[in-house]
């Protein structure tokens, strides 16, 4: 008799747990895993999301923040639109020529710093791979300490070497019978710079990433070429290249992102100076709205660098995955 209750105790349990639909959705998969990641979708909803529509809101206030800056002079809209869109502060930033000089220097800074970081990147890569197992730990470590160390503290350190006055490579220069340099006190040369910091500071993240896309390809197809009689060029072009195009494009679009928005470089080495030669999105919005006091203009240019970025990541992506249905 004992043995008919325990043998039927199961079935119950079962029926009583599809009954319950309670317990029925916790112990789903789906909502197990969702569990799991709602601290981080709190999160990132708390320091990504909320600040960029906040950001949007205080773009559309005027100084005081107290009230909305209409747009003014839209006299190609309706004056019934023109003067109930809230995008005054934008309209402003068009008309001012330092706006325009930002966009031409994050787009030069942006678009150089990647290239060069790609290039270097690359031959880093390749460098360290061709070493003997034994010796590539310590040259990936010794190579990767530009992108570990702080970048404010590592241009801390150029800020020395570019020194006017005790600069280390105008001491060579003069030593070898050159002109002294003014690093930062010149807008050419203030440029070339803080390019050069980006680049040294980046140029480790593109070699790891691209050490570890040549780990990946096939030995076979190096040997297949060898006996085609392809040269080390060709191998790149028609091997090594077609294999990491997916790892280029994706690591080219995320330095492109953080270059565009970099501060800490151009904030410690030049402040954007000389004369805003070399401000970025991010350290002019800094200076108009935490020096100047006006946040809902320094929000303004913050946002603007949106739409770029949006451009530059669809079509990337979209090339992606244009590559991907093709193979």
């Amino acid at each position: 008799m004992a043995d008919a209750v325990l043998s039927s105790d199961p079935p119950r349990r079962r029926a009583a747990v599809r009954s319950n639909p309670v317990r029925r959705f916790f112990q789903r998969k789906s909502t197990v895993a969702f569990l799991m990641a709602l601290p981080l979708i709190l999160l990132i909803f708390g320091l990504v999301i909320y600040p960029a529509f906040y950001a949007i809101y205080l773009s559309t206030l005027r100084k005081s923040m107290t009230s909305v800056a209409w747009m003014r002079n839209c006299s190609w809209l309706p004056d019934v639109i023109c003067t109930h869109m809230p995008f005054g502060n934008m309209q402003f930033l068009f008309t001012r020529e330092t706006f325009w000089k930002v966009v031409y220097q994050s787009c030069l800074f942006a678009i150089t710093a990647v290239i060069f970081k790609a290039l270097l990147g690359f031959i880093l890569a390749h460098f360290v791979h061709n070493i003997p197992a034994k010796g590539q730990r310590k040259w990936r470590g010794m190579l990767l300490i530009p992108w570990v160390i702080p970048p404010a503290m590592s241009t801390l350190a150029w800020l020395w070497l570019f020194d006017p006055s005790y600069s280390a490579f105008n001491y060579v220069l003069t030593g070898m019978g050159f002109d002294r340099i003014p690093w930062t006190g010149d807008a050419s040369w203030a440029r070339f710079s803080v390019i050069l910091v980006n680049i040294w500071v980046g140029a480790p993240f593109f070699m790891i990433m691209y050490l570890a896309a040549l780990k990946s390809v096939p030995d076979q197809l190096y040997e297949a070429a060898a006996i085609d009689g392809a040269n080390w060029w060709q191998r790149i072009w028609y091997v090594t290249l077609p294999m990491m195009r997916n790892i280029i494009a994706i690591t080219a679009l995320f330095s492109t992102i953080v270059t565009f928005a970099n501060f800490d470089i151009v904030r410690v080495l030049t402040a954007g100076g000389p004369l805003d030669q070399t401000h970025l999105f991010a350290t002019w919005a800094f200076k108009l709205g935490i020096e100047g006091g006006d946040i809902p203009l320094g929000a303004s240019v913050s946002l603007f660098m949106v739409p770029i970025l949006a451009v530059a990541a669809i079509f990337i992506l979209r090339d992606i995955n244009q590559r991907g249905n093709e193979a």
